[in-house]
């Protein structure tokens, strides 16, 4: 797996990438928004570990344009020590998981085995096999395949902490879920349960699935409770 480094701080940059490279990645690094652009146009990237403070575009601009263009490449923020502010948009532009500094390197490594295993599923397994389709509302969500087709068969791009958490929702139907619950279910490990990042997925997923008003109601808050998922699901054979 290729991981791609975007930090500006040179010491920093290259003990990541050696790191990586001890425990088996492909590391490439780049100190700003250029370089990251340079590395993707030229290589097969695999994962964007990528810094909010750098010169030029900041690492949340530099997330909004890389979602624009690629939704699905899994991107992991590293963000200033209680910086909540900067996870919470983090998170609502699409990265798929935060690293707050100063990090353990097992922690890293740790984090990004995790995304990369929830963007790269094994091909076999339950959700390779049968009824790996399930349905609700004339939407249907490919397990195997990651994808997201809308009632019109457009494919609705989903980044992996969307995808988890919708699947969380799909196999588990009109249920109340408690936040921490979202949690273990979608294998994320984002933030503390008690934090915001729960409510900026599912405010994300919810404008993907319901659009931005008008749309067909499918995730209810539970006020103090958590959230449930109103539509019935069908398991395709």
């Amino acid at each position: 797996m290729h991981v791609l480094v975007v930090e500006d701080d040179a010491p920093v940059r290259h003990l990541i990438a050696r790191l990586l490279r001890e425990n088996g990645f492909r590391a490439t690094g780049a100190r700003d928004g250029g370089e990251m652009w340079e590395t993707l146009r030229n290589s097969a990237v695999d994962l964007v570990l990528l810094d909010v403070m750098l010169p030029g575009q900041s690492g949340l601009e530099l997330l909004r344009a890389l979602r624009a263009e690629q939704a699905s490449l899994p991107v992991v923020m590293v963000t200033a020590k209680g910086a909540e502010a900067d996870r919470v948009l983090g998170l609502d532009l699409g990265a798929d998981d935060y690293l707050p500094k100063p990090f353990g390197r097992q922690e890293l490594l740790a984090r990004i085995r995790a995304v990369l295993r929830r963007a790269h599923p094994p091909a076999s397994g339950p959700e390779g096999g049968a009824g790996r389709l399930l349905r609700f509302e004339d939407w249907t969500l490919d397990t195997a395949r990651r994808e997201l087709l809308s009632p019109g068969g457009a494919v609705i791009d989903l980044s992996g902490a969307e995808f988890d958490l919708l699947l969380a929702f799909l196999e588990h139907p009109q249920r109340v879920l408690a936040r921490d619950q979202i949690l273990e279910l979608s294998r994320g490990r984002l933030a503390d349960p008690n934090d915001r990042s729960v409510d900026v997925l599912v405010s994300r997923l919810r404008r993907k699935l319901e659009g931005e008003e008008g749309g067909t109601a499918m995730i209810k808050t539970v006020r103090g409770a958590g959230y449930t998922f109103l539509p019935r699901v069908e398991r395709v054979p």
